[in-house]
């Protein structure tokens, strides 16, 4: 009987050692190019992962309000709106709110933006609840408009035009629900619109539409 010869013992890679190789014969199968440019692929020396290259340094955050180019206007970056720096009836000089502010009812400070849209050819309007308290800085423990900004400005209530909200289902100094409208939420009394505290920022919608109030209106950044 012929004697066997004992059989050469298989070549075995451990797991560790054979993920390099498989990656590196899959790298150089798939890019068709020499072993040799593949052999960064694994690392066989250990299973560390490499570490990320450092991130480069973050550029300062444009502040959400700054000053046009010829200092008549706030604009509002982040909501892409423009402010002009005096409310109505007051006059900028250069360096700061002159005279006395109008106080219109919430119709005469709609019929004013109509007016000024039509003769500038610009979309004055009221602004909304949430755009109007973007004005204020609340990190304070007093919430109150920059006074750099908007120099001078009246500490009074002012009339926004929200008004698709349902005043019977939310309280009117939440501002949260302020924004919701939405389906059978346009139940406003027709009276009543609803206006913003400057000082601290509250809203209400029980205001009657027959209160003077100051205004601001608010238009598309330039």
């Amino acid at each position: 009987m012929r004697s066997q010869q004992p059989s050469s013992p298989a070549l075995t890679l451990s797991p560790a050692r054979r993920r390099p190789a498989v990656a590196l014969a899959l790298c150089a199968a798939a890019l068709a190019i020499p072993v040799i440019a593949c052999a960064q692929v694994g690392d066989d020396d250990d299973d560390e992962p490499t570490a990320p290259a450092s991130a480069p340094a973050s550029t300062p955050a444009q502040p959400a309000l700054t000053l046009s180019a010829d200092g008549t206007l706030v604009l509002d970056i982040r909501a892409r709106l423009a402010w002009p720096r005096c409310v109505e009836g007051m006059r900028w000089n250069g360096s700061d709110c002159i005279g006395a502010p109008d106080l219109l009812s919430y119709n005469e400070a709609q019929a004013l933006a109509r007016k000024r849209w039509k003769a500038e050819d610009v979309r004055w309007r009221l602004p909304r609840v949430n755009e109007l308290r973007r004005l204020l800085n609340r990190s304070t423990p007093a919430p109150a408009v920059d006074a750099r900004l908007f120099p001078s400005s009246p500490p009074e209530w002012h009339w926004t035009g929200t008004a698709s909200i349902n005043v019977h289902a939310v309280n009117p100094y939440a501002y949260d629900n302020v924004t919701r409208g939405g389906s059978g939420e346009n139940t406003l009394y027709p009276q009543q619109g609803w206006a913003v505290d400057m000082t601290s920022g509250q809203a209400r919608g029980d205001m009657g539409r027959h209160t003077r109030l100051a205004v601001r209106l608010v238009r598309p950044a330039p």
